[in-house]
């Protein structure tokens, strides 16, 4: 396991190398950034990784820092598909698009971000017609969504009577005048709740996912690539919720201190110049941290240092 943490905020970078087969030039990848909301999240994970996104007025296509890649960016509703046919090498989407286009993609690595359930939803006046599949509305259910695959499958799984309308963006402003059930994303609930819609179903989970072409790895030369992409991003996702704390820890209290440190394996250890005592290095949750320092003091530790840890590539 290798920590790699940043002092003074200065950002540890790998720059990505430009493989060459003889006098030939390795082929370029190409990655699809998303627009929206996860846009930044995802541009800052590929700075932290070595990859410097630059975003420059209304053009589609940022520069990067890599003679390698070639970047657009594009709706993330879009990118699966464009993925799967081979137009792009790889992009980042929302699992629940990956499903909905049925895009036959290699999912490399799930990044966590903007975790979200997709669900089935309806006014509170229709849950008394539920258990009978609504067939007391005496018409076909209206069902509202952006999803059409998805909402067309639970409807058939569910065997219901419905009509699917197609939505494009405030899904959950249809109800109760132009729909009578929405099948949308949420994250907490509160949307829905505001708008006084009822969870009836949990369709799927969905996250964003780093996707590749399958056809793409098979290339030596882009696999390679896409692989240390995948390895450095996860190095970052595992270091964003740790901290590494450095002490000195005298003899008389070394044996005690390390019967009480928590750590990811085993602490790194190493005897001081002077040999009254020892320097210990800990990577440790960072959410423990506020109890976990005056814990150390008081066992008798000295000189503690807390470090922001970029990447833990294990």
């Amino acid at each position: 396991m290798t920590m790699i943490a940043a002092k003074n905020n200065t950002v540890v970078k790998e720059t990505f190398e430009i493989y060459q087969s003889g006098q030939a030039r390795t082929e370029q990848l190409s990655m699809l950034v998303p627009t929206g909301r996860i846009q930044d999240k995802v541009i800052d994970l590929l700075g932290r990784i070595g990859l410097e996104v630059t975003r420059t007025g209304r053009s589609y296509k940022p520069s990067i820092s890599s003679n390698g890649i070639q970047t657009k960016m594009l709706k993330a509703q879009n990118i699966p598909e464009l993925v799967a046919l081979g137009r792009h090498d790889c992009g980042f989407s929302g699992y629940d698009w990956i499903v909905e286009r049925d895009a036959d993609v290699v999912q490399l690595i799930d990044l966590g971000f903007d975790p979200v359930n997709i669900v089935a939803a309806i006014p509170e006046q229709l849950l008394e017609l539920k258990e009978d599949r609504y067939t007391g509305l005496r018409r076909p259910l209206v069902v509202a969504s952006e999803y059409r695959n998805l909402t067309n499958k639970y409807v058939n799984d569910n065997e219901l009577d419905a009509i699917f309308l197609q939505t494009f963006g405030a899904t959950e402003a249809l109800p109760p005048d132009d729909a009578d059930m929405i099948v949308d994303n949420t994250a907490t609930g509160c949307t829905l709740e505001q708008n006084r819609l009822v969870i009836v179903y949990e369709i799927m989970r969905s996250s964003t996912r780093f996707i590749c072409n399958r056809t793409a790895l098979e290339s030596p030369s882009k696999r390679r690539m896409l692989e240390e992409m995948r390895m450095l991003m996860e190095s970052c996702l595992r270091a964003r919720d740790k901290v590494l704390l450095e002490m000195h820890v005298p003899l008389e209290d070394f044996d005690n201190i390390m019967r009480q440190l928590p750590c990811m394996k085993a602490p790194t250890v190493s005897r001081l110049y002077d040999e009254q005592g020892y320097a210990i290095k800990i990577a440790v949750a960072n959410r423990d941290v506020p109890k976990l320092i005056p814990k150390l003091v008081a066992l008798g530790a000295k000189d503690i240092l807390e470090f922001k840890l970029e990447k833990i590539v294990v």
